[in-house]
């Protein structure tokens, strides 16, 4: 970019003054602010254009946005958001203890009961597990299978925080006696 300085050689400029001696070129601030207001007004009437073209283009599908109201509206795919987690949580869980505590048919055509656990563990002290002959164990299987319960801080799973701990139920015990 060049510069014409021809005009500032012989300008001396004192300190004392605190302002400059010369003017702003001002032919150039108003052609600047000419062009500036052209380009402006050429992006303003070509985003006209654009939106009105655009109006009147075939629309892409279904509304995105669930407050226009084109239709019924349609559920969301699954997961959805939940209003109450907690209580729905709270609700899972006394389901699921229900289930465990309780008598009831998981398929009655075929006989298949469900057992409480308490009753089901009963019942496997008393008659053992079922086994096969040993003719019929595969080649290669384990003879005996140990199975721990590393940590044992889970056990009660997601609904764990909704019951009282172990140690608060068995505070209450010792001081019943």
């Amino acid at each position: 970019m060049a510069t014409d300085r021809r005009h500032e050689e012989n300008v001396a400029v004192e300190r004392s003054e605190g302002y400059e001696r010369r003017d702003a070129n001002v032919g150039a601030l108003i052609q600047f602010a000419f062009w500036m207001a052209v380009v402006l007004a050429l992006v303003l009437l070509s985003m006209k254009w654009t939106f009105d073209y655009l109006k009147k283009a075939e629309p892409l599908g279904a509304a995105s946005s669930p407050l226009v109201k084109e239709g019924a509206r349609e559920l969301p795919p699954s997961p959805r958001l939940q209003v109450q987690p907690h209580q729905e949580l709270v609700d899972y869980c006394a389901a699921q203890q229900e289930a465990v505590s309780s008598y009831g048919w998981v398929n009655k055509e075929s006989g298949v009961v469900r057992v409480p656990v308490d009753r089901a563990m009963e019942l496997v002290l008393a008659r053992g597990l079922p086994t096969r002959p040993a003719s019929e164990v595969p080649a290669g299987a384990p003879s005996i299978v140990s199975a721990t319960v590393a940590g044992d801080t889970d056990v009660q799973g997601q609904c764990g925080y909704l019951t009282e701990p172990v140690e608060t139920l068995q505070a209450e015990g010792s001081e019943e006696k």
